[in-house]
């Protein structure tokens, strides 16, 4: 049986009812028969039936034990933090999302958890890097935005020689793709708002974990924080998820046809794909994943802000906006929006560019967004240069 198909039949049917939707439990509390004894719920924070079924299909989806849905996917990072204590060390990619970044640095370090950013792509810089305060070692791949990958399985061997947990962002691949615990990983996390909702209608994160144990403790984190995952906004994901499989694949395909299209032009500097073999982690993103992903990143020859801020506004199908994963497509230019948050020196360092812009392919018709990309790299002044130098 396809994953495909055992995943659109692990969906449960309401036993009580035999409807095919799974029922949104919109209840904030559940009636005991007697102080203690209940139907296994008893305060809808500590437990919901419509989020418990989401739970358990992305622990289904991620090869894992236990799953736990968060009100968003910082909810979800911030939960698997606070596994740690004051004097602990996370190892970091040095590549990451500028909220990580924003919860990490700003937020935990005061409390004495330090962090330490890398390039993970190369194993040996994690090797290198690790400390005996070093708890955690954090890995997105690929990352957000210059689409870097790390070797999760080379990485999960460091981890477990040097007694640390491995987490793995996994949002931008899905588990679809890419399954990081089956590869070595302790922890997966995703902002759900992306692939797994896919429809831009929601705010949402999961945490899936490799052993019970651990599992157990995101759980008691879960409700003793209380960052739980509403009931409605379970069933959206869980919607989500029934199409996730088609959708990514539509995905995948597009943002080949239009990495090819940008690495092409005359007004475009690099392109950021793992699909492309001049990726210079094409081969280990093959090893590791199923597919590449409906990312894409480039740079202008024109690097500048303002040469990038010319381009994102020319767009007519691909929307300005933050977010990512949706059935519409997408563009941002990550240096004034999702990474303002990241010192300009630590952006760079990391290889954003000003005028690095990201892409989030849609389900649109892919000829139909490389005519949209194109009219708007004619319109910038980067493209008209290059235009005017090709033509003479």
């Amino acid at each position: 049986m396809s994953t495909a198909t055992q995943l659109i039949h692990s969906i449960p049917v309401d036993p009580l009812t035999g409807a095919v939707s799974v029922p949104i439990y919109q209840t904030s509390t559940f009636v005991q028969e007697a102080p203690g004894v209940n139907k296994g719920y008893d305060y809808a924070r500590s437990g919901n039936p419509t989020r418990a079924t989401l739970e358990q299909l992305i622990a289904q989806l991620e090869k894992g034990a236990v799953g736990a849905a968060f009100s968003s996917g910082l909810a979800a990072i911030d939960a698997v933090v606070k596994l740690l204590q004051s004097g602990d060390e996370i190892l970091a990619v040095d590549d990451i999302y500028g909220g990580a970044f924003r919860l990490f640095t700003n937020i935990y370090e005061k409390f004495g958890i330090s962090v330490n950013y890398v390039d993970t792509s190369a194993v040996e810089n994690v090797f290198n890097a690790i400390t005996p305060k070093t708890k955690l070692i954090w890995l997105e791949t690929p990352t957000n935005p210059t689409l870097k990958i790390s070797d999760i399985e080379a990485i999960a061997r460091v981890a477990k020689a040097h007694n640390c947990l491995l987490c793995v962002d996994n949002t931008f691949a899905s588990p679809v793709l890419q399954q990081p615990i089956a590869l070595g990983a302790d922890l997966v996390i995703h902002s759900a708002t992306k692939y797994l909702g896919g429809h831009s209608d929601l705010i949402a994160g999961v945490v899936v974990t490799k052993e019970k144990e651990l599992g157990e403790k995101i759980k008691y984190i879960q409700n003793a924080c209380g960052a739980i995952l509403a009931p409605f906004d379970s069933w959206l994901v869980i919607r989500g998820i029934e199409t996730l499989h088609l959708r990514v694949k539509q995905h995948c395909a597009s943002a080949l046809t239009i990495a090819a299209f940008l690495e092409n032009h005359p007004a475009v500097d690099k392109v950021f794909y793992p699909g492309l073999k001049s990726h210079p982690n094409h081969i280990t993103a093959k090893k590791q994943a199923k597919g590449f992903g409906g990312i894409v990143s480039f740079t202008l020859k024109n690097d500048t802000e303002e040469a990038a801020i010319e381009f994102v506004t020319q767009t007519k199908l691909f929307k300005l906006a933050e977010s990512l994963g949706g059935i519409k497509s997408l563009v941002s230019h990550p240096a004034n929006m999702t990474h303002k948050s990241i010192p300009a020196e630590k952006r760079k360092a990391a290889g954003v560019a000003d005028s690095l812009i990201r892409l989030s392919v849609g389900l649109e018709d892919a000829e139909d967004l490389v005519v949209d990309l194109e009219q708007a790299l004619e319109k910038t002044s980067a493209g008209k240069k290059e235009n005017i130098l090709t033509r003479s």
